[in-house]
């Protein structure tokens, strides 16, 4: 590991050792708070003035694909970029120190930072590439070298099983008290078998594994019973790999899972697949598991729940419900009991289609909330949803529909041997990791979400050697994920708005407004405007009124009214944004917006390097 400091960047960390006046305005986690709400109590930018941000300034961290929320801690900067952490002066973008991994990528949405205790400075917890997470000196960016093995901790050694494989922290842990907690990304696809997905506690001075919560149960745990026979054994994915969050109050940790591997054919795992697609509640200290909800039923969609819990108060009947809230793949919202687990707003199984693939068995029925509805389109009828404002476009759709035999049964079409589904949403969602804010005051949260199908079947194939006859997934393009659009243009075949931004009024579990998000460019020029994009990166809220985005592929950043959902402001940046911006108030008293322009390879949209920070202009 090579540490990188200059001189400059000393003067700079030792003018920002203080405390500021401004730790209200700052932003100390990825969702800013411990609960994800990622909303700020900041005012300056306000609905009269943002029209009026322009660009503070520019740094670039000469690595692709950003998806990183930095953070504002006592006067510093840090995220993440490639192999390196980096801290900056975050008034001006001056770098102060970075940190540079020799194994390889640290997490890609950010740090973890905890505050420190006694003569215990704060510390930064990231990954490296090589299935250990480092801890730094969030002063200096120097290893610290007494936390582990000099400074690592092999994550995979407590997950191994009888199987090696990879394992990566790409979003970063979470701290509750003096304990760092991890979740992960194991193999999801072929083979099925690898390092277990288990959420861990470790020490945050030592590295001492404290706490171990098995997201696959194993021999004689509760929940084995739902693997067929000893499937549950190396069983890879089931892991979570997004964003967890703490409720510091109760002492709770909230963690969403993946899919079990392999992802979309589960003939080897039959059977429920506890804690699989799992919302499941942890005591923060011990691991012990308080209670969870599984929200999707062996699943062989890779459905994932893909984004941050988040934590609520849900006003009821001269009451306030502490509540987390659960979005979903499937674009469905879940709101639940924070400490019981309990819906707050109904739940029922309902009967979904079944394959028809051999040796799979997929479950007969999949939870659905009663409140709110889906937030994005869930079904399609090819006589009246097909895109066709352009000759060319529809004409290429309808013909990709009938070539490939295509069909669709609703949510949670299972693919099938001789034909090719098309599901709505797809393996992007609805919803992904952009989750939800939450503006307290108006008991509002908001979403982005794509209006984007899925398309697939399944192919049967011999193993050479073994004989083995089983069945993998493809698409007319050849490979395992294809969408429901052209990938030429990107334009998708179901008719638009293609991705809209929704806001929720958690007290009713009711939609008050949704609105196109996003533009494509040679539509507009066409005529055809708020079309919607696919999009990626979440939204933050501020006490304002306000709500800033990202995560379009029309390389712009906006906001729009939390009320209403009028846009009040964009400008266009070198590369979309698939990254939640944050917002922090600066010594010199200007508030800022932060965003990383990275671009994102699942939406083929181009590559950047880019953090831009805006701001109102000097007086």
């Amino acid at each position: 590991m090579k540490l990188k400091l200059v001189l400059a960047g000393l003067l700079l960390a030792t003018a920002s050792l203080a405390p500021g006046p401004h730790t209200d305005g700052e932003w100390h986690a990825f969702g800013r708070d411990p609960g994800a709400q990622r909303f700020s109590p900041l005012t300056q930018i306000d609905s009269r003035n943002v029209a009026a941000l322009q660009q503070a300034w520019t740094f670039d961290t000469g690595s692709l694909d950003l998806q990183v929320t930095p953070l504002v801690v006592d006067g510093m900067m840090y995220l993440t970029g490639g192999s390196t952490v980096y801290a900056l002066e975050p008034e001006t973008g001056t770098p102060i120190w970075k940190y540079k991994s020799a194994s390889g990528a640290v997490s890609r949405r950010g740090v973890a930072y905890w505050p420190g205790t006694g003569t215990v400075r704060p510390r930064l917890y990231s990954a490296a590439g090589d299935g250990r997470m480092i801890a730094l000196d969030a002063r200096t960016g120097a290893l610290v070298t007494d936390f582990g093995e000099h400074g690592f901790v092999d994550l995979k050694t407590s997950v191994r099983g009888d199987v090696d494989g990879k394992f990566m922290l790409i979003t970063p842990p979470v701290i509750y008290k003096d304990i760092v907690i991890t979740g992960g990304a194991n193999e999801e696809g072929e083979p099925s078998l690898g390092l277990y997905g288990d959420i861990r506690g470790w020490d945050a001075i030592s590295g001492k594994l404290l706490w171990s919560f098995h997201t696959v149960p194993r021999a004689g745990e509760p929940g084995v019973e739902t693997w067929d026979e000893e499937s549950w054994k190396n069983r890879s994915g089931t892991n979570a790999w997004s964003f967890m969050t703490v409720d510091v109050e109760r002492g709770l940790v909230f963690a969403p899972t993946g899919s079990p591997t392999s992802d979309f054919y589960g003939a080897d795992r039959k059977g429920q697949n506890l804690y699989g697609n799992c919302l499941i509640a942890l005591d923060a200290t011990t691991g012990k598991l308080k209670w969870f909800q599984q929200l999707v039923h062996h699943d062989i969609w890779d459905w994932d729940l893909p984004a941050a819990p988040t934590l609520i108060d849900v006003k009821r009947d001269g009451r306030t419900i502490p509540a987390v809230a659960q979005t979903t793949k499937m674009s469905l919202l879940f709101i639940f009991d924070r400490v019981t687990g309990e819906p707050l707003f109904g739940l029922e199984e309902r009967p979904v289609p079944q394959t028809d693939v051999p040796g799979e068995a997929t479950w007969p029925t999949q939870p659905f909330p009663l409140q709110p509805p889906p937030l994005s389109r869930t079904t399609f009828d090819p006589a009246r949803d097909f895109y066709s404002l352009t000759a060319e476009h529809a004409a290429y759709c309808r013909d990709l529909w009938a070539t490939n035999k295509m069909f669709t049964k609703g949510m949670y079409t299972p693919p099938t041997v001789d034909r090719t589904m098309v599901m709505f949403p797809s393996t992007l969602g609805g919803g992904n990791w952009s989750g939800l804010s939450y503006d307290p005051g108006r008991g509002l949260v908001f979403a982005n979400i794509m209006n984007l199908g899925q398309v697939a079947r399944m192919e049967r194939r011999t193993d050479g050697k073994t004989g083995r006859v089983d069945y993998k997934r493809t698409t007319p393009w050849g490979r395992p994920i294809g969408r429901f659009w052209n990938p030429e243009t990107r334009v998708p075949c179901s008719a638009p708005p293609f991705g809209e931004l929704v806001a929720v009024d958690v007290n009713r579990a009711a939609i008050v407004w949704r609105v196109p998000l996003g533009e494509f460019d040679d539509l507009k020029a066409r005529g055809f405007s708020k079309t919607g994009t696919p999009n990626i990166g979440g939204t933050i809220a501020t006490a304002s009124g306000l709500i800033f985005i990202g995560g379009t592929i029309d390389k712009r950043f906006r906001a729009f009214a939390a009320q209403t959902g009028a846009q009040l402001w964009e400008t266009t940046l070198e590369a979309s944004a698939h990254a939640t911006p944050m917002t922090f108030m600066g010594r010199n008293d200007r508030q800022y917006v932060v965003i990383a322009a990275g671009g994102d390879g699942l939406l083929v949209s181009p590559p950047g390097s880019k953090i831009v920070a805006f701001a109102l202009p000097q007086h």
